[in-house]
C-alpha cells in the first residue's frame, strides 16, 4: 500500500526546465563550450555536476573547471527561476490531497539543496513536504536510484510503500530501480514517447491526479 509520495522538482514541481537549458546555453557561450541545445539532453536528469563533468569530458573546453562553470549555471537557474518560473498546474492541488488523505510526501530532487531550498520558500510550497532531499547527499545522481531510496529512508518507508511522480525518463528509470511506483508527468512533446511504458501511469498534468489512482496501484 502507498504510504509516501516523492516528488521530483524540475519539470514536475516548477516549470524551471526550459530555464535550465536557456541558462546552460548561456553559461556555455560565455566559455566557449562547444555545446548545442539538442546535446543538452543528453544529461536530462542529471546532476548539474555531472552535466559540467560530462562536457568536459565529450565536449572540453579551456578555462574554468566543470565545478566552477556547473556553480554559475546554479547562480543564473536560480536567478532566473525566481523571476520566471512558477508553480506547475495541479501541484498544490496534489499535495493538499495527499495531506488531507494522511500520506508522506518529500521532495527527492537531482537539483542541489541550495537550489531547492531557495526556489521551494521563494514559491511557497516548503511546508507541504515532510522532507525535503536532494542528489547532493548521494553518491550517485539519477537514474540510479540513491536519491529516492535515501528520502524514503529519511521518511522511514519501504520503498514498495512509495510513489514516484516524475517528469523525465532518468527520473522514472530511477523510481522503477528503487522498486517504487512512477507516475510520470512529461512534457508535451515526449507524452507519447513509447519508453515511458515502464511507468505505472502517465499523466499530462498533476491535475489528473486522483487520490482514488493513488491507492490502485
Amino acid at each position: 500500500m502507498i504510504t509516501t509520495v516523492l516528488y521530483d522538482m524540475d519539470g514536475l514541481l516548477l516549470d524551471t526546465e526550459p530555464l535550465w537549458g536557456t541558462c546552460m546555453m548561456r553559461v556555455a557561450e560565455r566559455h566557449k563550450i562547444p555545446v548545442t541545445p539538442v546535446q543538452l539532453k543528453e544529461t536530462t536528469g542529471l546532476r548539474i555536476y555531472e552535466v559540467t563533468e560530462y562536457w568536459s569530458v565529450k565536449y572540453p573546453w579551456e578555462g574554468k573547471g566543470h565545478q566552477e562553470v556547473a556553480e554559475e549555471i546554479l547562480d543564473e537557474i536560480i536567478s532566473c527561476s525566481r523571476t520566471d518560473a512558477s508553480v506547475l498546474r495541479g501541484v498544490v492541488e496534489s499535495l493538499k490531497m495527499f495531506r488531507e488523505n494522511g500520506f508522506q510526501t518529500a521532495l527527492a530532487s537531482s537539483s542541489p539543496y541550495r537550489m531547492i531550498n531557495e526556489l521551494v520558500t521563494h514559491f511557497g510550497i516548503r511546508d507541504y513536504f515532510d522532507a525535503i532531499t536532494s542528489a547532493d547527499e548521494v553518491r550517485y545522481g539519477k537514474p540510479h536510484p540513491a536519491v529516492f531510496l535515501h528520502c524514503a529512508g529519511v521518511l522511514g518507508s519501504k520503498p514498495s510503500e512509495c510513489l514516484v511522480l516524475e517528469d523525465s525518463l532518468n527520473g522514472m528509470i530511477a523510481g522503477k530501480a528503487a522498486r517504487m511506483k512512477v507516475i510520470v508527468v512529461p512534457e508535451a512533446s515526449c507524452f507519447n514517447d513509447p519508453r515511458f511504458s515502464l511507468a505505472d501511469g502517465r499523466l499530462r498534468s498533476l491535475e489528473e491526479l486522483t487520490i482514488e489512482m493513488v491507492r490502485a496501484l
